[in-house]
């Protein structure tokens, strides 16, 4: 016996969070998965056992999104990834924006020469009113200034409004090539493909004429330009399947190049992958476009498809045998919550914003998608006490832990707005599945 070993090793999880100024909360524990890439390791040489940390959309709760400094800050924070999202501007080039309409994350608003370029299209089937990147220029937008997207929740984040211009993919990767050697170690870019099927075939510029653009042409195109083709520093995702297809059989194929490619999944019972939508309205043919997955889908692959037609065990195979290295479920669908009577002040600051708990319900695509060899990279976690939950016994979890629980369940990474903190829960659950007599 080991009397000390207990206090030794409370001591030791208490410098973990505190070296990232951080506080430890109770999540689940369990030996971590293997991934399929090598394994990850940091500039010191510890071995991470193949958990990454995905800095979503850079360190964006540190930072405006999408920008050069919230990419930078994550990276020099410990992420292994930081996640472009991908729009085309009108001369065909792509720029990291969250969504192609960009008045929440610039001062295209307040521009008044740009005045006359709001307008209202229809994006994915829902009618948007604002501005939009196939309408400007790269030069154009180059001199619009980034926002805060969500000002309320990060005034702290507001502080930076003005800094930062829009970056655009070739700058990611040379931020990323740059950090990489400054840092001593590999980081990877994580791309999407937004609205691939609005940009390619159904969205129209502002005099009307269609768009046309291949998101995942241009993105092949970037990464071969750029000399970043290594597949242990790139994930290609996307919540659309036709895309990742069309990647996985033609475009990848053509440029000499094989990405490992992600599907993403929306919420399972409310929404649905937007190209079969688009293409099952007109009347394609869906078994050449989607092949053995239309059969797998009771009645075959229609317009009120959800995304959880697609997180049954057979169609999870069929993905991993036809496409795709791994998935993205948002993390509601794989722990679901439920909403509490009354919310919860958890964190003492005056406002109750605690406002849900976890039901213990793991969906069983989590464990079919593992034992399919589908790597699982949940998405958003994020540390703001509007994001969180109870446990189901009812302890508030920070983000902390429930990035511990995660990697627990076996998940090999997830996306996250606060890397730190991310990397801080990797160290804790590592350190926590070491056997105590390994321990220092």
């Amino acid at each position: 016996m080991h009397p000390r070993r207990p206090a030794a090793l409370a001591a030791r999880l208490r410098g973990l969070a505190a070296a990232a100024g951080l506080a430890l909360a109770a999540g689940a524990c369990a030996q971590p998965a293997m991934s399929e890439p090598a394994r990850s390791a940091d500039r010191h040489g510890r071995d991470h056992r193949g958990l990454i940390v995905i800095a979503h959309r850079g360190a964006s709760g540190y930072r405006p999104e999408h920008t050069l400094e919230a990419y930078r800050l994550a990276i020099r924070q410990g992420a292994d990834f930081v996640e472009p999202d991908l729009v085309a501007t009108k001369d065909s080039v792509l720029v990291a924006r969250h969504e192609n309409e960009i008045s929440g994350t610039t001062d295209v608003a307040s521009r008044p020469e740009f005045a006359g370029r709001r307008t209202t299209k229809t994006v994915d089937g829902a009618p948007i009113t604002g501005w939009f990147t196939e309408d400007f220029t790269l030069a154009e937008l180059k001199t619009l200034r980034a926002r805060e997207r969500i000002p309320a929740i990060r005034p702290g984040n507001a502080r930076y409004d003005g800094r930062y211009g829009i970056p655009t993919l070739a700058e990611v990767i040379r931020l990323v090539k740059q950090e990489s050697r400054r840092n001593g170690r590999h980081i990877g870019i994580y791309p999407e493909t937004k609205h691939p099927t609005y940009f390619a075939k159904e969205g129209r510029r502002l005099d009307g004429r269609p768009i046309g653009v291949s998101l995942g042409a241009k993105l092949v195109e970037t990464l071969v330009a750029e000399g970043f083709t290594d597949p242990r520093r790139v994930y290609i995702q996307s919540f659309e399947i036709e895309n990742l297809i069309e990647l996985k059989k033609k475009l990848m194929p053509a440029a000499g190049v094989d990405l490992p490619l992600v599907q993403l999944y929306d919420d399972l019972l409310e929404a649905g992958p937007y190209d079969v939508v688009y293409n099952a309205r007109r009347g394609a043919d869906m078994a050449a476009l989607y092949g053995g997955l239309h059969a797998l889908v009771p009645g075959g692959l229609d317009e009120d498809a959800r995304y959880g037609a697609f997180a049954t065990e057979p169609a999870l195979q069929w993905l991993k045998a036809n496409y795709a290295a791994g998935i993205g479920p948002w993390k509601g669908s794989l722990l679901p919550r439920a909403p509490l009577a009354d919310q919860i002040d958890a964190n003492g600051d005056g406002r109750a914003e605690l406002a849900e708990q976890g039901t213990g319900r793991v969906h069983p695509m989590l464990g079919w998608a593992l034992q399919a060899g589908l790597q699982v990279h949940p998405y958003t976690l994020r540390a703001e006490e509007p994001y969180l939950a109870q446990t189901p016994g009812g302890v508030p979890q920070s983000v902390i832990a429930e990035a511990v629980q995660l990697y627990g369940l076996g998940v090999q990474g997830f996306f996250i707005d606060h890397p730190d903190q991310g990397v801080a829960a990797r160290d804790i659950f590592l350190d926590l599945s070491r056997p105590l007599d390994a321990r220092d």
